[in-house]
């Protein structure tokens, strides 16, 4: 099987295009290869790149291949082309790097290191490489590729190629033998070698010469070649000189090179330097002369061609080189060329490339644009990121956009910076309001409005003000008025937090205001921001009900909010509708039920614009296995010891449940109380009024096993007396048979002043619920169980398993195997019943630990 070799930024020569094969490097990465890390450290013009470049054309692995720049130490500009080279080869394994996000804190990393699991092929060898690697400075970045090459595995091999030692600790590696360095003494030609490349250049030179150019240039692959393009004029070699290594590299270039070339191609090339990445499409909408690059590509070792890309690599040196005649270049000339660099990283999802060269010819107005493609809830780096841009932008774009206001104050709302937030949008209200009607005052009013509801409704669990509703009733008259057509795109998909209920305190009254707050919202929000938060308020009503016991009414909202949120793509809503269904399916015991929103919850997974659809499904079913016991089916970031989250704050509650619930099962008592002491006074769970119910209920259950009865009463009292107003039993009632056990200890002891008729409630209800919880666990373990004695896959079926494994689509799937896309969907949804998987994740899973189906079947 050929090489598949996958390369993003820029491209490198193959090797037959006047590259000298080397033997002794090619020996040394064979060695190599099998290692885990391999570094290959030397200066510039060692052809460090070249070497294991041309070892891994010839060699059967999976290639993936990230050139590295100094931009590149904006996290999510690496990470963008870490998924981009990714996607080449594995279109789904990048589609799950790109929901992760950029590992940042343990949990990412967690979720980072189960994907190769997943997604790759166990039988298959990949090589990662990281190229120009001494471009990172990063500690995050430095940190990732860190951590990811000494936790290896066994069918993956890093190779980091850079002018020095990276600065990463490779100890762990080195002491057990698994690192390998290719050194600079290592790639240094022998005379034999310079010989033997003159020889391919079609030179015959001296055995004196020979080792005269081995003494001056000690080897050095970037002035051989160059003495070798310098005596190609004067075949006989009488024009070589020693005082010639002597001469400044960029002499030799302008001599060699630089002067071969007509004025056309010299115009073109310096364009090129403005940009760091070449592929083929772009360099032809710089140029509409091909003759332009077929004399660029004539140059030699320079500039290389990648045909596996359709792209180009300009050697960096003689990229130097160019860079200092960009003065040469009109100032129309280098916008042209930003520009259509932009609008060709816009078109190839390298938004922050893009978001660079549009600041750089003063494109507020596209900028905009690209912001407007990310969700409401964004990465902290990617907003700070968008915020300096407008920082440093001129004052006037702010009345020369209509967006410019809107997307400076969500940044700010995005960086949690509330009080500047509330200011500027305030000045902007009185600077605007004032003022005549017109098209462009109305779109800043409208914009202005919809943050200051936002804020009010991220801030109103802290304030007790529910007014933000006039604020979005202002936006939609505004939107109304102006005849505006709403953004489209994850902008106006709603991002729910912990709670979808923002209270604080145990007073009724504010629960029924937010409850009203938001059902008058929701009308004039969907209206005027594309559907966003449609059915939040059937969503609010299920929650409540659900936590009050009223089982059927949350059903009928739950089911009401997943129609409506369906209807306008609102996927966070429709996701968490079905996690309460699911908790219903739970509290009733009904497996049926309980596969049929499972369904639902993998259907999710295929919508491309649902961004934290992964992590989102991860939370859920975590929960849900945490819940009935089978804790060893969580994903391994949720097992792991608690850390500050890189999830936004909104989201970040569901994750520290889910790792308590973990935790408890597996009677790691202190660990929870020093979680539930850490979350206390956070804004992620002690802030609201569901989250302190929650925090003292752990705590009851975690003192009362760890016999601190008298301390353990006591959290439960407070639990009861934070509840109690608003009738929230179901909090209790979950904790299945730990509550049971508690409450039947408070009923028997006199140090607890609860009331007896609640407690006995409450005994019953949480002991019915455990029963229920057997039930369903005895369900899917008999089914796993099942599956794995007596499960039979058919030819295709295996066929279609083992296409899921290399992370192909049903349409690859489909392609490969000859058969219709209804063949596959109906293959995948026989594999998943005989396997007693519920998605490919737990389908691969199983099919693994029962050596069901073997690749090379």
């Amino acid at each position: 099987m050929p090489n598949q070799f996958f390369h993003s930024n820029v491209a490198i020569v193959p090797a037959n295009q006047g590259y000298l094969p080397r033997p002794s490097v090619c020996q040394l990465l064979e060695k190599a290869i099998h290692s885990p890390l391999i570094t290959v450290v030397a200066g510039t013009g060692y052809g460090k790149t070249q070497a294991v470049y041309a070892f891994l054309q010839e060699y059967n692995v999976v290639t993936i291949w990230l050139q590295l720049s100094d931009t590149d130490n904006l996290r999510a500009r690496f990470w963008e082309n870490f998924i981009r080279a990714i996607s080449l080869s594995n279109k789904h394994f990048a589609a799950r790097l790109a929901e992760i996000g950029f590992p940042e804190t343990e949990r990412q990393f967690d979720r980072y290191l189960t994907v190769p699991n997943e997604e790759l092929n166990p039988d298959r060898k990949y090589i990662l490489v990281l190229d120009d690697f001494h471009h990172i400075h990063d500690k995050g970045i430095l940190h990732f590729v860190e951590r990811s090459v000494t936790i290896p595995y066994l069918n993956i091999t890093t190779i980091i190629i850079s002018r020095v030692e990276p600065d990463i600790n490779t100890i762990p590696l080195l002491s057990k033998g698994l690192l390998v360095t290719i050194s600079e003494e290592d790639l240094r030609f022998s005379q034999d070698e310079i010989n033997d490349y003159f020889h391919s250049q079609h030179i015959n030179l001296s055995p004196e010469m020979v080792s005269a150019m081995y003494q001056d240039t000690e080897g050095w692959a970037f002035a051989i070649n160059l003495l070798g393009l310098a005596i190609k004029h004067d075949p006989t070699g009488a024009g070589y000189a020693r005082s010639s290594m002597k001469l400044n590299i960029f002499k030799l270039i302008e001599h060699e090179i630089w002067g071969t070339l007509s004025p056309d191609v010299q115009h073109y090339l310096i364009k090129l330097s403005l940009i760091d990445r070449w592929p083929r499409e772009l360099l032809a909408a710089l140029t509409g002369d091909t003759g332009l690059i077929e004399a660029m590509e004539r140059i030699g070792s320079f500039i290389r061609f990648d045909s596996y890309l359709n792209a180009y690599r300009i050697h960096h040196l003689f990229l130097e080189y160019l860079g200092e005649k960009q003065h040469e270049l009109s100032l129309e000339e280098k916008q042209e060329v930003y520009a259509k660099a932009a609008q060709w990283c816009g078109e190839n999802q390298l938004r922050m490339d893009a978001l660079s060269y549009y600041e750089r010819i003063g494109d507020y107005q596209n900028i905009i644009k690209i912001s407007y493609t990310f969700p409401q809830i964004m990465a902290n780096d990617i907003a700070a990121f968008l915020l300096e841009i407008l920082d440093r932008a001129p004052t006037h774009i702010y009345e020369r956009y209509t967006n410019a206001y809107a997307v400076r104050t969500r940044l700010l709302l995005n960086l949690g910076k509330f009080q500047q937030v509330f200011a500027e949008l305030n000045a902007i209200k009185e600077q605007f309001e004032p003022r005549p009607f017109s098209a462009f005052n109305c779109y800043v009013l409208y914009g202005c409005y919809n943050n200051l509801g936002f804020h009010g409704l991220i801030t109103c669990r802290d304030t007790h003000r529910y007014d933000f509703v006039q604020y979005f009733e202002k936006a939609n008259h505004c939107f109304l008025t102006g005849k505006f057509s709403a953004s489209a795109g994850p902008v106006n998909s709603a991002t729910i937090g912990t709670w979808v209920c923002r209270i604080s305190t145990a007073d009724p009254q504010d629960l029924e205001h937010f409850i009203q707050a938001i059902t008058q919202a929701v009308p004039y929000m969907s209206n005027c921001m594309g559907g966003c938060a449609y059915g939040i308020d059937d969503l609010a009503r299920c929650e409540v009900a659900y936590f009050k016991g009223g089982i059927p009414n949350a059903e009928q909202s739950a089911t009401q909010a997943i129609y409506k949120a369906r209807d306008k793509h609102q996927y966070e809503i429709e996701h968490r509708a079905l996690f309460f269904l699911l908790r219903i399916g739970l509290f009733q015991g009904n497996p049926e039920k309980l596969e049929h929103i499972f369904s639902q919850l993998n259907a999710q997974l295929k919508e491309k614009a649902y961004i934290y659809r992964y992590t989102l499904y991860d939370i859920v079913m975590g929960w849900f296995y945490a819940q009935i016991g089978q804790t060893h089916r969580l994903v391994p970031w949720l097992r792991n010891d608690f850390e500050a989250s890189d999830l936004n704050t909104l989201l970040h509650g569901l994750e520290i449940e889910v790792k308590i619930k973990y935790q408890l099962s597996e009677k790691r008592y202190p660990a929870v109380l020093a979680i539930l002491e850490s979350q206390e006074h956070t804004h992620n769970m002690g802030g609201f009024l569901f989250g302190q119910i929650n925090l003292k209920i752990w705590e009851a259950v975690c003192l009362y096993h760890q016999r601190e009865t008298a301390g353990s009463f006591r959290a439960l009292e407070a639990a009861y007396g934070l509840s109690r107003a608003n009738g929230l039993d179901m909090f209790f009632i979950e904790m299945g048979k730990d509550m049971r056990t508690l409450a039947s200890a408070a009923l028997r002891s006199r140090l607890c002043p609860l009331p007896r008729s609640w407690l006995e409630k409450i005994m019953h209800q949480s002991s019915a619920y455990a029963k229920k919880l057997v039930i369903v666990a005895k369900y899917y373990t008999s089914q796993a169980q099942h599956a794995s004695a007596h499960v039979s896959l058919s030819w295709r079926e295996k066929k279609i398993l083992i296409g899921l494994s290399e992370g192909l689509t049903r349409e690859e799937i489909a392609d490969s195997s000859s058969i219709s896309i209804n063949t596959v969907k109906a293959g995948i949804r026989s594999v998943y019943n005989k396997l007693g998987a519920i998605n490919r994740a737990d389908a691969i899973r199983i099919a693994a630990s029962q050596g069901i189906v073997s690749h090379e079947e």
